[in-house]
């Protein structure tokens, strides 16, 4: 796979088309039957309704793109297959956490999930709740996975208007820059003492990404490596022309 690409956006325009899925159809059989070993080793794996991209382009910096919709165990089939079939992505919206003294939070994934151990921004496949008529909310998306996994409200953080996508084979991750007034450190110990009152968290700790050196590559996808150099690079840049 080529390296991730990344391309600054201003907006945002994406769109549910409702049409079946090839793959899915064709492969039911096969898609019960790895659904049936994720559930043997995750059983509370739930089976709901996800949306997956299906055409998109990208004019004068604006991205475009068409949902179509689909089941949980297809998607994670198609994905565990290494994306065969006509072209589809897994296109989703992740919030870039920043600190005021320019560090990143990142959650490490609970044990129960999916993921387990792999250390992520906050984020969720888009889901019908994302839906609002046949726009897909990829800015509400953002803000409720940020404070569903982290606690950190809309009112916590300052928003950036636009847009980074990172694409890296059959994934686009279109991240949203969200800052902290607190630095990293206050940051951390809050979210981490909303994460310990949490029964069932999502996440299981926290993650400061100050310098190349923390980024984790064994434990964090190439897209988000990219993404992170890329901002402490632009980080580093500001602080010594400022």
């Amino acid at each position: 796979m080529s390296e991730p690409e990344i391309v600054e956006l201003d907006a945002i325009d994406c769109r549910l088309e409702h049409q079946p899925w090839r793959f899915a159809e064709e492969n039911a059989d096969a898609i019960r039957a790895h659904w049936q070993k994720v559930i043997e080793a995750k059983p509370a794996s739930f089976n709901g309704k996800i949306l997956l991209l299906h055409r998109w382009q990208i004019v004068e910096r604006r991205f475009h793109g068409a949902y179509l919709m689909t089941d949980y165990a297809s998607f994670l089939a198609w994905r565990d297959f290494g994306a065969p079939g006509e072209p589809r992505w897994n296109c989703f919206a992740m919030a870039a956490l920043e600190a005021a003294d320019g560090a990143f939070l990142l959650g490490e994934m609970a044990e129960h999930t999916s993921n387990a151990g792999a250390i992520y921004f906050a984020a969720g496949t888009p889901d019908p709740s994302d839906i609002d008529g046949d726009i897909v909310n990829l800015a509400g998306s953002v803000t409720r996975e940020l404070e569903e996994e982290t606690g950190v409200s809309i009112a916590d953080v300052e928003i950036a208007s636009g847009w980074t996508a990172v694409f890296h084979g059959p994934r686009i991750a279109l991240m949203k820059s969200v800052r902290s007034p607190l630095p990293s450190a206050e940051l951390k110990g809050g979210i981490e003492r909303f994460l310990a009152e949490d029964e069932r968290p999502e996440l299981e700790r926290m993650h400061v990404v100050a310098s190349h050196a923390d980024i984790r590559a064994d434990r964090m996808p190439a897209f988000q490596c990219a993404y992170l150099a890329h901002r402490l690079d632009t980080w580093n840049r500001s602080q010594r022309t400022g």
